[in-house]
């Protein structure tokens, strides 16, 4: 339920930076072609850097729990 919420989280906060970003007329029903354009690289560069940021933040996981899984032990330890 939490992943589901930070997705929404990231989702939304991109859509609004790029939405800002790029759209600069409010008075047509559809986007120009410039608009779009800017909304696909935009939205592109961001769930780019996304996958980016996952996948160190996934590469770096299993050292940053077996810190803490030690530093755990090494707590209980003197209490047990």
């Amino acid at each position: 339920l939490f992943q589901l919420r930070d997705f929404l989280l990231v989702y939304n906060r991109m859509t609004e930076l790029c939405f800002r970003h790029c759209v600069s007329n409010l008075n047509y029903r559809l986007l120009t072609g410039s608009e779009e354009q800017c909304l696909d690289g935009c939205a592109g560069k961001l769930v780019h850097a996304n996958h980016r940021l996952m996948r160190a933040y996934v590469a770096l996981m299993p050292a940053i729990m077996q810190r803490r899984a030690a530093d755990y032990e090494a707590r209980a330890a003197p209490a047990g």
